[in-house]
C-alpha cells in the first residue's frame, strides 16, 4: 500500500508523490514566542513530529522546516507590558518552547527558522509583489491587493473570516482597496523594533515571514506545509498568494495537512473562560510529558481532542502500562515480527492513522504466538515513530 494523504487544498485522500522521489520537504507554522506554549501547541507540533517519524519510517529522507515568529504585534504588546525590549521576551520565550518541545519529545524539527533573520529576503519579497502589481502602498505600510490573485480562497473556499478562525492579523486600514487585504511590511513607529530596507524602515507583516523562509530553503515549491485548522484562513491561504503571486508555479505546496482543534472540557480553549491550559501546567499536575504525547497518539492528527484530566490519566496508566511491558521484559532482544510491522506500516499508510496503529502494538503485547523477545524488538521497531521513549 502507498502512502496516502488528505490534502486540504482538494479536500481527498491523495497518493503521496514527493516532487524528489524519496525527499521530502515539510513546512510547519511554529509559535510566535510571546508566552508560554499551550496544550493546543503541543497537540500540533506533536502530531506533526509524529507525520515527521512515520515519513522517516517509511524510507523519506525528511527536512522538516519550523519558523519561529520573534517579531509580531504580540510580542512588542507584551514586551511593552514587562518593560524590556522585545527582542529579550523573544528570547526568553523560544527557549521555554523549545524546551517543552523536548520533554514531549518533538525533535525532529532539521531547522528553527527566527523570522528576524529573513529581513533581505522578505523585502526581496515584498519588492517582487510591488513590481508585478499584487501589492500596494498606504500610509502605514505596504498591503496584497487580494483582488488581484485570483485564486485567493482556493484553500479555504472562502474570502473572509468566521469565527473559529485564529487571529486573523490583517491590518485595518480606511486607505485599503479591499477588506481583506494584509500587510506585507509595516512603517516604522515609534518604539517598536524596525529595520531599514529599500521599502523604507519598518518590519515584516505576518503572513510574508513563512514565504520568506520557505523560498529560501526549499525554493517556490515544497511538498508537505502544516499547521492547525484555524490557520487555514487567512493565514494559509495568504501564503498561497503571495507565493503563486511570485513565482507563477502553482501549487506552491502539493500537500495541505492540519491538525483539528483542541478543546478543554467540549469547550474551546480560551483565557476568558479560565480553561486556559499551558503545557507547563500539565507537567505542574506531576503527568509524566510523554503521557501528554500518548494521549495525542490516541486521536488521527484531523480529528479535534477533547480534554480532560481524566483522559490524560487514562492515558499515563495505558502508556505506563506499556512501559512496564517493555522494562520487565528479557534483555535479550529478538527480531521485528514482519507480519506485525507491515499491519503497523499499513495504518501509518492510511493518512497516518496513529490510533490504529497504536492498537496493532497492543494486539501484539496480547499475542502468546509471538515471543517476548520479539514482541520487544517489533515494539522498539514502532517506537521509532511512536516517540514515547520506551527504553529510557
Amino acid at each position: 500500500m502507498a502512502l496516502k494523504l488528505y490534502n486540504t487544498l482538494t479536500g481527498s485522500l491523495e497518493d503521496f508523490q514527493p516532487l524528489l522521489a524519496d525527499k521530502v520537504k515539510m513546512f510547519v507554522c511554529g509559535p510566535t514566542v510571546y508566552d508560554y506554549a499551550h496544550i493546543g501547541n503541543a497537540k500540533t507540533y506533536t502530531q506533526f513530529d509524529l507525520v515527521a517519524r512515520i515519513l522517516s519510517y517509511l524510507g523519506y529522507n525528511v527536512t522538516y522546516l519550523q519558523n519561529i515568529t520573534d517579531i509580531d504585534d504580540k510580542i512588542i504588546n507584551r514586551a511593552t507590558e514587562r518593560g524590556i525590549d522585545p527582542t529579550e521576551l523573544a528570547e526568553e520565550y523560544e527557549e521555554y518552547y523549545l524546551a517543552d518541545m523536548k520533554s514531549l519529545n518533538n525533535e525532529s524539527v532539521s531547522k528553527y527558522a527566527r523570522a528576524h533573520d529573513y529581513i533581505p529576503q522578505i523585502v526581496s519579497q515584498v519588492k517582487r509583489l510591488l513590481d508585478q502589481d499584487f501589492a500596494y502602498k498606504i500610509s502605514d505600510g505596504y498591503y496584497f491587493d487580494i483582488k488581484a490573485f485570483a485564486d485567493y480562497g482556493k484553500l479555504s473556499g472562502r474570502s473572509s473570516l468566521k469565527p473559529d478562525d485564529s487571529v486573523s492579523r490583517i491590518d485595518e486600514n480606511p486607505e485599503k482597496k479591499n477588506s481583506g487585504d494584509f500587510c506585507l511590511w509595516k512603517f516604522r513607529k515609534e518604539g517598536e523594533p524596525f529595520w531599514p530596507s529599500d521599502l523604507g524602515e519598518g518590519r515584516p507583516g505576518w503572513h510574508i515571514e513563512d514565504t520568506a523562509i520557505t523560498e529560501t530553503e526549499f525554493g517556490p515549491q515544497y511538498d508537505i506545509h502544516g499547521g492547525a485548522v484555524d490557520l487555514i484562513f487567512p493565514h494559509h491561504e495568504a501564503e498561497i498568494a503571495q507565493m503563486e503571486s511570485i513565482s507563477g508555479l502553482k501549487p506552491f505546496v502539493r500537500y495541505w495537512l492540519h491538525t483539528g482543534f483542541l478543546n478543554i472540557d467540549s469547550a474551546k480553549m480560551s483565557k476568558s473562560k479560565d480553561n486556559f491550559l499551558t503545557i507547563r501546567d500539565v507537567f505542574k499536575k506531576g503527568f509524566p510529558p510523554l503521557s501528554l504525547r500518548y494521549l495525542f497518539l490516541l486521536s488521527h492528527y484531523r480529528t479535534p481532542v477533547n480534554f480532560t484530566w481524566e483522559a490524560l490519566e487514562a492515558a499515563q496508566n495505558a502508556y505506563k502500562k506499556l512501559k512496564d511491558f517493555v522494562s520487565k521484559g528479557t534483555s535479550d532482544i529478538g527480531v521485528v515480527d514482519e507480519a506485525y510491522k507491515a499491519k503497523f506500516k499499513e495504518k501509518l499508510e492510511n493518512d497516518l492513522n496513529t490510533p490504529q496503529a497504536l492498537a496493532v502494538l497492543w494486539t501484539l503485547v496480547k499475542d502468546k504466538d509471538v515471543t517476548l523477545e520479539n514482541k520487544l524488538a517489533t515494539i522498539l521497531d514502532f517506537d521509532q515513530v511512536l516517540g514515547l521513549g520506551l527504553l529510557s
